[in-house]
């Protein structure tokens, strides 16, 4: 039988919506079934053999709605091999990666609720016009004018690519 992955996610402006669509499709053409959902719609995460969740970060954590689906359903997911990943504009900044560890911090709720096998970190794209709040739209331009970011789409994907790669061996039984 054909392992079934659910892959789930939450996004507010479509950058980690975009990150959890490679995921599915690499998965998907390993020979993998995928059911690909965001969080909020997932009905019964028991019926997957493991599950990738990942969420964009807002003010350093996950979004309220993915730690909500975390924590509703960590008794079944505790007992699957489960991946998480991040979507953070941190990792978009000039010298990215030198912020990793402290990007890889915003996870520590996450894995003390889910005890993931394997954790990406992406950086993710920023379209102020996307932005749902005004504020925040605010202190982003306020940001891009003083070269704290860019606009525009950093997400690497062949980062993301090789993680989902790496990945399979680790989420099959």
């Amino acid at each position: 039988m054909t392992p079934k992955i659910l892959v789930t996610y939450a996004s507010r402006t479509g950058f980690t919506a975009g990150v959890a669509e490679s995921i599915g499709r690499i998965l998907s053409e390993s020979g993998l079934e995928v059911h690909l959902t965001m969080m909020k719609d997932v009905v019964d995460p028991a019926q997957y053999d493991a599950i990738v969740a990942g969420s964009a970060i807002q003010s350093s954590k996950w979004l309220p709605e993915a730690m909500d689906f975390l924590q509703a359903n960590q008794e079944i997911i505790r007992m699957k091999p489960c991946a998480v990943f991040l979507v953070c504009m941190t990792l978009a900044m000039r010298n990215g990666e030198k912020y990793r560890p402290f990007v890889s911090d915003f996870l520590k709720p996450v894995r003390l609720t889910v005890s993931p096998v394997s954790e990406g970190l992406f950086a993710g794209g920023l379209d102020i016009s996307r932005v749902p709040s005004f504020w925040d739209r605010v202190k982003f331009r306020i940001s891009v004018l003083f070269g704290v970011w860019r606009e525009g789409d950093h997400r690497d994907w062949d980062a993301i690519n090789a993680w989902v790669r790496d990945l399979i061996p680790v989420l099959l039984p």
